[in-house]
């Protein structure tokens, strides 16, 4: 799935293949095939799996939009 990152100071889109999110009531995954979804973000830590290899990124706060395997996330560092 297609996954684009948006920060106040830059933009990064990628490939991955399962995504784990801060969400405001509890973390959850998002995989390929996963139903359509606008969520809040809390304090914590993205987690994605790109090639293989596990990635993360740590955020305050951000908003996030899954649409047909393309994931938009809008977040503050």
């Amino acid at each position: 799935m297609k996954i684009t990152l948006y920060t106040i100071d830059s933009n990064r889109s990628f490939e991955a293949d399962s995504l784990l999110l801060p969400g405001a009531y509890a973390p959850f995954e998002v995989l390929k095939g996963h139903a359509p979804i606008i969520s809040t973000l809390e304090a914590g830590i993205i987690r994605w799996r790109e090639r293989g290899k596990e990635e993360s990124l740590r955020i305050k706060t951000g908003v996030v939009r899954v649409v047909k395997d393309n994931v938009e996330i809008c977040a503050e560092l």
